[in-house]
């Protein structure tokens, strides 16, 4: 969760310490080539990883060809009951790095393209979600709006909105906020930090939120069965987790079925952002 090059510091300071930096502007990579990277590749430096409150540390990898930042998270609090802003109250809370990892697998299942690659790797002596630091971030959603920055392409932007949304209702994301709404320089945006995920609710937080879903990501959503879940997240969430999450699907598909055809379309290409 902080952010890009050192000729943008100053600027993303203002904007979203909470992504990481590249050392070393890569070639396109493949998600398994950089859960490689992020597995294997020598740890040259530590730091902080700025804003956040999950005490997140920022590192730089090598692997003798490529560099790269990545964001290493170990938390993992469980709490019978916590006390949140505005005088809320949770019971069995969770606040763990494993969410990350499940968040990107799922992801990719679905094809969203929204969140950035994280893996499972030991780090001083625990366990930790090693997250590929984010290139070309031009601003967090907070700084757009402070800023009035408009989107060049409404529509696309939309689009990734919509799909953003349709997620955080899916995992049951408590922890959705402007600063980890990511926007890279091509307009793409990229969903951050899903720590806070996989609450316990069966039924949807939002559905007043979900207005529109692209054709194939629903039906992508109607194949999903817990067959096909448990293998893929099982390191890291519970069969309760899995079942809550389809009961949560079966609503959200429910939802788009019953809004009808004109709450579909055909999304761009989701490597492109909102840059036609």
């Amino acid at each position: 969760m902080a952010l890009h090059r050192v000729a943008f510091l100053l600027a993303v300071s203002l904007v979203c310490a909470d992504v990481a930096v590249s050392t070393q502007q890569p070639a396109a990579l493949s998600d398994q080539q950089i859960e490689d990277f992020l597995r294997t590749a020598r740890i040259v430096r530590t730091r902080s990883a700025g804003k956040g409150v999950t005490g997140s540390t920022r590192a730089t990898l090598s692997d003798g060809t490529l560099t790269h930042d990545a964001q290493i998270q170990t938390v993992d609090e469980r709490k019978s009951e916590f006390h949140g802003g505005n005088r809320q109250v949770e019971f069995n809370f969770r606040d763990s790095w494993e969410f990350n990892i499940a968040v990107y697998k799922i992801d990719r299942m679905l094809d969203l393209q929204l969140v950035p690659v994280s893996v499972q790797r030991v780090w001083n002596g625990t366990r930790a979600a090693f997250t590929w630091w984010l290139d070309d971030i031009k601003m967090d959603e907070e700084d757009r709006l402070k800023r009035k920055v408009a989107p060049p392409n409404p529509a696309c932007w939309f689009e990734q909105i919509r799909l953003m949304r349709v997620l955080d209702q899916l995992i049951d994301n408590s922890d959705r906020n402007l600063g980890n709404v990511l926007i890279a320089g091509n307009w793409r945006i990229w969903a951050i930090d899903h720590t806070r995920a996989f609450r316990y609710s069966k039924t949807l937080r939002k559905p007043g939120d979900l207005t529109g879903i692209d054709r194939q990501v629903l039906a992508r959503l109607e194949a999903l069965d817990f067959e096909t879940l448990k293998p893929v997240l099982q390191d890291h969430i519970t069969d309760a987790d899995i079942r809550n999450l389809l009961s949560r699907r079966d609503a959200i598909v429910a939802h788009f079925r019953k809004l009808g055809d004109g709450a579909l379309y055909d999304r761009h290409d989701p490597s492109l952002g909102c840059v036609k």
